[in-house]
C-alpha cells in the first residue's frame, strides 16, 4: 500500500495544484476546478455523448493498432531474416518513421472521407514503424548458436520461428508496441480534432471553440486516463509475457 502511494503521489499532487490554479483564477471559465469538470464529466455520461463518441474513437484505436501490430510484426521479423528484403524494406522504414504523420491526415481524408477508414488508417501507419523496428530489432538479436542447435535438433523453419525467434524477439517487440499504443491515442485524437465529426477528438475541439471548457477538459482528461490504464495494463500484459525469462 505504500508502495502504490509512493507512485501515485505525483498525480495527487498534480490534481492539488490544478484545483489550487483554478481557485487563485477566481472561478476562470478557461480553466475549471476538478469540481466542475467532474460535474460535466457526469452530465456527458449520463447524456450518452461520452459513452458513444468515446466508443467510436476506441474502435479506432484498437482497429489502427491491431492491424499494426500483426503487420509491422511480421514485417520486421521478415527483414530480420531476408537480407533482400532488408535491403528494399528498410530505406522506406528509414524515411517514414520520422515524418510527422498528423501530416498524412489530409492525405488519408482524400482516399478515405471523414468515417472510421481514415482514422484507422493514420493510427496503422503511425503505429507500424515502431512495431516493425521492434520486430526487426529483436529477431535480430537471436543468438545465432540457438538457431544452429534448433537446426541440429531437425527443427523446422516454421517451428524454429516459433520456439526460438519470436520469443527472442519479444522483449523489444513489446518495447516497440508500448510505444505504438502511446501513439495511436496521439494520432486518434489528432485526427478527430482536424476531420471528424465524432470521437473525443471531435468533443475536444467542439467543446473548446464553443467555450464549454468544464467538458472540454473532462474529455481531455478521460482520453489521458484511458491511455494511463492502457499502458498499465499493457505492462501487466508485458510482466506476464516475460515471465518465463525468469
Amino acid at each position: 500500500m505504500r508502495l502504490l502511494i509512493i507512485r501515485y503521489f505525483p498525480l495527487v499532487m498534480l490534481a492539488a495544484l490544478w484545483e489550487f490554479a483554478a481557485r487563485a483564477a477566481k472561478g476562470s471559465f478557461t480553466l475549471p476546478s476538478l469540481v466542475d469538470i467532474s460535474i460535466a464529466w457526469f452530465e456527458l455520461v449520463k447524456s450518452g455523448e461520452l459513452l458513444t463518441n468515446g466508443a467510436d474513437s476506441i474502435y479506432r484505436a484498437f482497429a489502427g493498432l491491431a492491424l499494426a501490430v500483426v503487420i509491422g510484426t511480421m514485417l520486421g521479423v521478415f527483414m530480420a531474416l531476408s537480407r533482400s528484403a532488408n535491403i528494399l524494406i528498410s530505406p522506406l522504414v528509414e524515411l517514414f518513421y520520422p515524418l510527422p504523420k498528423s501530416a498524412l491526415i489530409p492525405i488519408t481524408v482524400i482516399w478515405l472521407g471523414f468515417g472510421d477508414a481514415s482514422k484507422i488508417l493514420l493510427i496503422f501507419l503511425g503505429c507500424m514503424l515502431p512495431v516493425t523496428i521492434g520486430a526487426y530489432n529483436g529477431a535480430r538479436s537471436t543468438e545465432q548458436f540457438l538457431l544452429w542447435s534448433a537446426s541440429s535438433m531437425g527443427a523446422g523453419h516454421m517451428r524454429m520461428m516459433r520456439d526460438v525467434v519470436f520469443p527472442s524477439a519479444l522483449p523489444e517487440l513489446l518495447n516497440g508496441i508500448r510505444t505504438a499504443l502511446a501513439l495511436s491515442f496521439i494520432l486518434l485524437v489528432t485526427s478527430e480534432l482536424i476531420a471528424s465529426r465524432k470521437g473525443f477528438g471531435y468533443l475536444i475541439g467542439l467543446y473548446g471553440s464553443g467555450g464549454i471548457y468544464d467538458a472540454m477538459f473532462a474529455t481531455v482528461l478521460t482520453v489521458a486516463f484511458l491511455g494511463f490504464f492502457a499502458d498499465r495494463g499493457f505492462q501487466m500484459v508485458t510482466q506476464r509475457a516475460m515471465s518465463w525469462r525468469e
